[in-house]
Formats: C-alpha cells, sequence, structure tokens
C-alpha cells in the first residue's frame, strides 16, 4: 500500500496493484530502452547458466567413471579421475580453471549492474516533468521509489528469465555435440533446476541493486526543479 499526500493534510491510500499498473505502462511506453536494459541482463545471466549449467552436467559426466566418458572428457581438456582422489596437479589446475570461472561471472555480473543502473537513471532524467506532476499531486518519496524498484524488478525478471533458457539451450546443445547421447542418460536435473533458481534469485537481485541509486534520485527531486526542466 502506497499513500499520497492531497490538499488539507489529507492521505489517500493506493493499492500496490495501482503501482504495478504505472509501472507496467511506464515500461510499454519506453519498450525500446526497457529492452536494451533487459538485454544486458539477459546476455549476463546467459553466460552465468552456461557455466552453471556446463560445470553441472561435466561433474555429473565425471561421476559415472567410465573409461569411454573419461576419454571424451578428456579429449575436451576436463581433468578426469577426480572421484578417486585424483593427483595434486590435476586438482590444483580444476581451482585454477574455477578461479577464472569465478572472475569472468563476476565482470559479467558488474557490467549488467552498470547497465541498469544507467539506464535507469537515463529513465529518470526522460521523466522529470512526469516525477514533478506526480509529487506536485502529493506522491510520496516512497511511492517515487517503489514505482522504480517495480520497473526494474520487471526487467530483472524478465531478463533473467530469458537468459536462463538461452543460457541452458546452449550449453544443452554443445554438451549433446561433444558428448552425445551419454548427456541425457546422466543428466543431472536437480543441479541444473539448482542452478536455475540461483541464476533467477542473483538476476533479480541485481536489477533491484542496479536501480536502487536512480529511485532515490527520482524521489529526492525536488518537484518545482522537475517541472521548470526542459527534458
Amino acid at each position: 500500500m502506497s499513500e499520497i499526500e492531497v490538499a488539507g493534510g489529507r492521505k489517500i491510500i493506493l493499492p500496490m496493484s495501482r503501482a504495478v499498473e504505472i509501472s507496467m505502462r511506464s515500461l510499454k511506453i519506453r519498450f525500446g530502452r526497457s529492452l536494451i536494459t533487459t538485454s544486458g541482463v539477459v546476455l549476463a545471466i546467459a553466460f552465468l547458466m552456461s557455466v552453471w549449467s556446463s560445470n553441472e552436467i561435466i561433474s555429473s559426466l565425471r561421476n559415472v567413471n567410465k573409461s569411454e566418458i573419461n576419454l571424451l572428457l578428456q579429449k575436451k581438456g576436463v581433468e578426469t579421475g577426480l572421484t578417486d582422489g585424483g593427483s595434486a596437479e590435476a586438482k590444483a589446475r580444476l581451482q585454477e580453471e574455477e578461479s577464472k570461472q569465478m572472475w569472468l561471472i563476476g565482470l559479467s555480473l558488474l557490467v549488467c549492474v552498470v547497465g541498469i543502473a544507467n539506464a535507469m537513471l537515463m529513465s529518470v532524467t526522460e521523466r522529470y516533468r512526469e516525477i514533478g506532476t506526480m509529487k506536485c499531486l502529493g506522491a510520496l518519496d516512497s511511492f517515487i521509489v517503489k514505482l522504480f524498484l517495480l520497473e526494474s524488478t520487471f526487467q530483472g525478471v524478465a531478463g533473467t528469465s530469458a537468459g536462463i533458457i538461452i543460457g541452458f539451450l546452449l550449453t544443452l546443445a554443445l554438451a549433446l555435440l561433444d558428448y552425445g547421447g551419454f548427456v541425457i542418460d546422466h543428466f543431472p536435473t536437480a543441479g541444473i533446476l539448482r542452478s536455475a533458481f540461483y541464476a533467477l534469485i542473483a538476476g533479480t537481485v541485481l536489477s533491484l541493486i542496479g536501480a536502487m541509486l536512480p529511485a532515490y534520485r527520482a524521489a529526492k527531486m525536488e518537484p518545482v526543479e522537475a517541472m521548470r526542466s526542459d527534458t
């Protein structure tokens, strides 16, 4: 629920559904910019899901510990025999590879946050008059913040969902080409679902983080200055 102050100090309670409706309408009006913002989330989460899915599939195949599967894994440069202890050198190489993946994932997610924040700041700039009008009509700071966070959440969920699907499908296709039917026979369903869940949370949280500064800036905008803007 959100409150709007009107003349005489009286307050009108706005339901959450009204804030959702306004946010959805804003996204439709700025569909092109929304696609640009969402595309950044899609690419970052697709990469994240691709790495996690690949790790789950390879780990599942490695745990089978069959000579035929191990041969295919070794041809692709994947360390095998780790379930039986493995050499210290092999484990060191595996840890080094995982560290590189974590750095790449971290950088891609950082770029995602920066892209979202930049797009939302541009949205604030374009909507000076709209924000000023709402504040002149009595919209509280909390209501303005809620609008921007809702917009970012919708974009984050949509982009993250698309990124999860794209990342998984690309990884599955490549795995089928590399390892054939063994991928289906030993498919890590639980691991893939867990990775998708974590990716969904990560994408949504990153979208909210990226929108916090723009939302705060919009909420603290002075109504008179916003109405005078020529933007």
